[in-house]
């Protein structure tokens, strides 16, 4: 049987340019082996309901039609990367609480039979109910390091406030007893020092009823993060950002 591990994190948000907005709050995530069973709290459950649980129809895939780890599999055939991904695939995700989810985004952690990581998919969702993941490896298919910055070229429309065109960078420092992430954007166009950077930040611990109950649920799980989204992006609307259309989703679903 997996533990499933509790990350209380804080994700922090900075835009710096014409528009400045700055902020930070907790966020609760958690990492598990998705292709393992799973030894969970009472309080939380797998692909049946529960004051929190995990589904696999939430992730790999089309929003609401995914085939969890399975998925990920295949994309990785497609890509060539199987022969290095044969160890196990984490998940690093919001669980629903309450029945209600919205993840702006997960990973997947896919690692070799050592434990090294070498492919991180980034599933990323926007307010529209789209999805698209991004493929992120080295160009040697070396183990990637916490000082490593992988980059991926922009293609799917999150915020209204940002344009499609860009480019997104990547660095995972994912330890035993604490993770570490961060995403820089910037547009082509862009001044020097502008841009975005998110991070999630947070110690792992093996999660309890105590943290559901004390944390998540108190938190609203992502009723809240969706309330926040759409807090912030008001506040951008009335610092006069720039609206953007959205465009058609891609058609593919996973780029690199």
């Amino acid at each position: 049987m997996s533990v499933i591990d509790h990350i209380a994190g804080q994700t922090f948000h900075g835009r710096r340019g014409p528009i400045t907005n700055t902020f930070t709050y907790a966020v609760d995530y958690v990492l598990f082996d998705a292709e393992a069973d799973l030894h969970p709290p009472r309080l939380l459950s797998r692909n049946r309901r529960n004051i929190a649980s995990l589904s696999d129809r939430d992730h790999g895939g089309a929003p609401g039609q995914g085939r969890g780890a399975v998925w990920v599999r295949e994309v990785l055939a497609a890509h060539q990367l199987a022969e290095i991904t044969d160890g196990a695939v984490y998940l690093l995700t919001q669980p629903r609480v309450l029945g209600h989810l919205f993840n702006p985004v997960s990973f997947w952690l896919c690692h070799d039979a050592q434990g090294g990581l070498r492919v991180v998919i980034a599933e990323v969702n926007n307010t529209y109910g789209d999805r698209h993941s991004y493929l992120c490896v080295k160009p040697d298919h070396a183990v990637i390091q916490g000082s490593d910055t992988l980059a991926a070229q922009k293609i799917f429309y999150v915020s209204p406030f940002q344009p499609v065109e860009g480019d997104y960078t990547f660095n995972f420092d994912i330890g035993a007893e604490k993770l570490s992430i961060r995403i820089g954007y910037k547009q082509d166009n862009e001044a020097p020092g502008a841009g975005l950077v998110a991070t999630l930040t947070g110690a792992r611990r093996p999660l309890r009823n105590r943290a559901i109950l004390g944390a998540m649920v108190r938190r609203m799980g992502s009723r809240r993060v969706l309330a926040l989204i759409h807090w912030q992006a008001f506040k951008l609307w009335w610092l006069g950002a720039k609206f953007t259309a959205r465009p058609k989703p891609p058609a593919q679903e996973v780029s690199q």
